[in-house]
């Protein structure tokens, strides 16, 4: 699938990862993928393609570009973990908030896109689908196991558009006080749904925190979820 560029608001431009839907006819919803902290890997590619599979125009862009262009770490691996955390750090959500609006606009005047867009995030791309729902006019957002929500808990005032968040409540890397933040301040304004035995990545084959029947059951939902706003 071809990679594309797209100009960013304050200047310069960011590479993405474009996946189109096959045998259909006719414009489709857009969908936009929002990495992990490892990039654009394989794993992120391989989601993109999946949407794109069940019929939407689905783009990856990268969001690491203004640290480095490219990225593409393994996250199962110590060093790719190491390496991930160190762009995490300097990552601007803000400026990641921009990026995600312009990949937006871009998306919507695509030839087969009929304008209605959704975003799809997990980790990191998790917390941009909560910020996208608060800071954006996309029509829905989802958001898998996204860390550091109840760092930017005050943007849930804002929070204008459908959200779907899936939090599993074993997760690693936020804590039951974490969560129980999020919760709170969310429980009136978007769907949370939770996962008690569940751990971070958890849709992540192969991986040890795996697990099949709550990748299953959140995939469902997800589904749904889009249909219903972007059918």
């Amino acid at each position: 699938m071809p990679e594309l560029r797209i100009a960013a608001g304050d200047g310069g431009e960011f590479a993405a990862y474009l996946s189109l839907p096959r045998g259909t006819s006719g414009k489709a919803p857009g969908i936009i993928m929002m990495q992990q902290i490892f990039g654009v890997n394989a794993e992120m590619r391989q989601f993109t393609d999946d949407f794109a599979a069940q019929g939407y125009v689905a783009i990856c862009p990268d969001l690491f570009w203004r640290i480095e262009p490219g990225v593409q770490l393994a996250p199962t691996t110590p060093d790719g973990f190491k390496a991930a955390l160190g762009y995490a750090q300097r990552f601007d959500h803000a400026k990641a908030v921009n990026d995600l609006n312009a990949t937006l606009a871009f998306l919507r005047a695509h030839p087969l896109c009929n304008g209605k867009v959704g975003t799809v995030g997990y980790c990191l791309g998790g917390l941009l689908a909560f910020l996208m729902a608060a800071h954006s006019d996309a029509q829905c957002n989802v958001g898998y196991f996204g860390v550091g929500i109840e760092k930017h808990i005050a943007d849930a005032a804002t929070v204008s558009h459908p959200l779907l968040l899936h939090i599993p409540e074993k997760d690693r890397h936020v804590p039951p006080a974490a969560q129980a933040i999020v919760k709170a301040a969310l429980k009136d304004r978007a769907e949370l749904y939770l996962y008690p035995n569940a751990d971070h990545a958890f849709n992540r084959v192969g991986a040890p925190s795996y697990n099949a029947e709550a990748t299953a059951l959140a995939d469902d939902r997800t589904v749904s979820f889009l249909k219903r706003h972007l059918r």
